[in-house]
């Protein structure tokens, strides 16, 4: 499997594409845009954008699907199916799809928006606006910071503390460097602990 990242000045997002070593059919998670950028990362590694993967229906992480909808016949999947007017395949929590042989488990963890998506593909986290480096995402209230914060918590924070976070927005990280660092993280360790 090989992933490739793609930065978006349009809303500072992170796309990428996940395909097979081989190229063929590959998805993009969170195609914020749909440039000659990005459209040369594909044709340039043989892909054939076959899956659209959305962490969450946020303007900055789904403007290139009309475009990409136009070169490509993609399958979009996500949460929620209040997705511009196309049709989705709506994925909900610990549901594995395999696309093009390449397994993706759902991780649903509301808080920064009621849809939010983790997609695990091998050691590879793509956390949409969830969890960035040094970040957990923005919310509107204390009551959605407080879900948001218990979901990591619960669904993210026990698995591999090796696994690569791939964010929205940001450089990558590893759910290790989250658990020193996060001050958010940390200080909701503390809280447990003391």
């Amino acid at each position: 499997m090989k992933i490739f990242f793609h930065f978006s000045v349009v809303g500072f997002s992170n796309s990428y594409l996940v395909g097979n070593q081989d190229g063929g059919d590959a998805m993009v998670i969170d195609p914020g845009v749909m440039d000659v950028e990005l459209l040369k990362i594909i044709e340039e590694n043989g892909y054939y954008i076959r899956y659209i993967l959305l962490t969450h229906r946020h303007e900055a992480h789904i403007s290139g699907i009309k475009v990409i909808k136009k070169i490509y016949d993609a399958e979009i999947y996500a949460n929620s199916m209040a997705i511009l007017d196309y049709p989705v395949h709506v994925i909900s929590h610990k549901e594995v799809v395999t696309l093009n042989g390449i397994a993706v488990e759902a991780i649903h963890v509301p808080g920064h928006s009621s849809d939010s998506l983790v997609y695990r593909i091998g050691k590879a986290l793509f956390t949409g606006d969830v969890l960035t480096c040094g970040f957990i995402g923005n919310t509107t209230n204390e009551l959605s910071r407080s879900l948001l914060m218990r979901s990591i918590m619960e669904r993210l924070m026990p698995l591999d503390e090796t696994y690569l976070i791939f964010p929205g927005h940001g450089p990558p990280t590893t759910l290790k460097a989250e658990k020193l660092f996060n001050p958010d993280i940390f200080e909701y360790y503390q809280q447990v602990h003391h």
